[in-house]
């Protein structure tokens, strides 16, 4: 079974935002090295002119023609806007400095 090795463990800890024990760091080393290891037995597989496809079983996916219809009117759909400045929506600045 291919071992992840532990600084990747911990990287991909990182990038997930959780924090792992060491207990849980040595777990993850073999149970994402068995993820590995799958994954490579997969692509293993043959798959020269299989046809990809999007469901595992035949669907229809039945279509309605696309027709313009009216939308609704601005003052309608702010209607609730607690802050607005003409047509636009005004919510409070979430990046520092651009106020």
């Amino acid at each position: 079974m291919p071992k992840l090795p532990r600084q990747e463990v911990e990287e991909i800890a990182l990038l997930a935002r959780i924090h792992l024990t060491p207990q849980e760091l040595d777990a993850m080393e073999s149970e994402l090295g068995a993820i590995l290891e799958h994954f490579g037995s997969i692509s293993a597989v043959d798959t020269e002119g299989v046809v990809p496809m999007t469901h595992a079983v035949p669907i229809e996916m039945p279509m309605r023609p696309d027709v313009v219809e009216a939308s609704m009117p601005t003052e309608l759909a702010l209607f609730q806007v607690p802050k607005r400045d003409g047509d636009l929506i005004v919510v409070p600045a979430i990046i520092p400095g651009a106020e």
